[in-house]
């Protein structure tokens, strides 16, 4: 029986064979158009629609004047979920050696939207402060981040701003436990969506691409949402690594 798949999904399956196993490797130049023609008997319009379901799989990208070229695949670390690690607005494990990790974050005051306010438990348009982050190895962003704060427990004190004062990058315990406000849990809820065009362009991958986000909300000890934040990097790059410790007893 004949390979009944559309001839444009045929050719991008065997250029994906090709890479995974290694014929074709990272760097190297995907055949041009006129190859694949030639090779599939296809058309022009066939061609590209295999050459960008291969970009949109994160297994090519195009390099302006000079071809589509294979991706580095492999993961770029680990996003840690552990007691110590969900604090900080990024918790990353890098497997490459010689990166420099830094990070950006600007910070304003705005109103609640009803998604962040039901998560806060406060009412729509309350104020709150946002604050941006991106996460960069080698100064290229490789995660990103927005936190909110409810203003009615943090303005007016030394820990109203994130990364600025006395308690800066201290992360959310160590900044609330400042003012009195003790942090004892979070929650997170991990999902996957398409990338928004603002987050693609700042990732580096074609809008439209899988990403992981990861919810997560701070509690104090009555129960009160203290902070919320969105946590989003490149599905096809990162993986999520759990400690999960158990009481011996």
């Amino acid at each position: 029986m004949g390979d009944s798949r559309p001839v444009y999904q045929r050719i991008a399956d065997d250029l994906r064979q090709r890479i995974d196993e290694g014929s074709l490797a990272v760097g190297d130049r995907i055949p041009s158009r006129s190859e694949l023609k030639r090779t599939y008997a296809a058309s022009d319009q066939t061609v590209d629609r295999a050459v960008r379901v291969l970009k949109a799989a994160g297994y090519a990208e195009g390099q302006f004047g000079r071809g589509v070229f294979v991706t580095d695949r492999a993961p770029l670390g680990s996003l840690l979920r552990s007691t110590g690690a969900v604090d900080s607005p990024f918790a990353a494990r890098i497997t490459a050696r010689n990166t420099a990790l830094t990070w950006e974050a600007s910070s304003s005051e705005t109103h609640a939207p009803e998604p962040i306010a039901v998560r806060l438990g406060i009412g729509p348009g309350e104020p709150v402060l946002c604050t941006q982050y991106e996460y960069l190895a080698n100064r290229h962003p490789i995660q990103l981040a927005t936190s909110w704060e409810p203003l009615t427990i943090t303005e007016g004190t030394d820990v109203a701003h994130p990364e600025r004062g006395p308690y800066a990058r201290r992360g959310v315990r160590g900044r609330l436990a400042a003012i009195g406000v003790r942090v004892v849990r979070a929650r997170e809820l991990v999902g996957s969506r398409p990338a928004t065009t603002p987050e693609a362009e700042a990732l580096g991958c074609a809008a439209g691409s899988c990403v992981t986000v990861v919810e997560r909300t701070h509690f104090d000890g009555d129960d009160r949402a203290v902070e919320t934040s969105d946590i989003v990097v490149r599905a096809d790059r990162w993986r999520l690594e759990y400690d999960i410790p158990f009481i011996i007893g």
